[in-house]
């Protein structure tokens, strides 16, 4: 998979905003999708974080009353998690809203597909910034049929270097791996 074709498979018109009657927490994520083999950028979570501790994501977090929009919120949130200072007009999509399904949060997921990136450098919010090759994770999906969890959404999952991607962040994934291969 080639940039150029992620670039028409992922670009979709950009609505920053979620009107939602349900009481959900606002939050969005940037999606970074970079280099001429395509590789994802995603984190891993601090055990001492009080929500989603130890847990593989996207950059980003929960919008700010000071915010414009979503949009801003995952611009912010990266600039701050992982040094990555990404402007409006290089995000060329989104993704439907997924919902967290323990701490409440309906996250907005935005799109950006670089050539290259700057060295990354983490804040306090992040353990460990990994570079996921893309076509290789999205092959890992597996269909989670786990009783235990309440299904108000599908439930899926990937795998990188045993690492388990699941949750919100794996219901993003699956909306690429869905865009990509089919």
């Amino acid at each position: 998979m080639l940039l150029d074709d992620l670039n028409s498979l992922l670009s979709t018109p950009i609505v920053p905003d979620i009107q939602s009657n349900i009481a959900y927490r606002l939050a969005s994520v940037l999606v970074v999708i970079y280099d001429t083999s395509p590789k994802i950028i995603m984190t891993e979570k601090p055990e001492s974080m009080k929500l989603h501790a130890g847990e593989i994501s996207f950059p980003g977090g929960k919008f700010n009353a000071t915010d414009s929009d979503l949009l801003e919120t995952a611009l912010r949130e990266t600039s701050e998690e992982i040094g990555l200072h990404i402007s409006r007009d290089q995000i060329l999509g989104q993704l439907d809203p997924v919902k967290t399904l323990n701490s409440g949060f309906l996250i907005l997921p935005f799109v950006c597909i670089l050539k290259e990136i700057p060295p990354l450098v983490s804040n306090s919010e992040v353990e460990k910034i990994f570079h996921i090759p893309l076509d290789p994770l999205l092959d890992t999906i597996m269909k989670d049929s786990d009783p235990d969890h309440n299904l108000i959404d599908e439930m899926y999952t990937f795998e990188y270097q045993r690492q388990i991607v699941w949750g919100a962040s794996a219901r993003i994934l699956q909306q690429i791996e869905s865009k990509i291969k089919h």
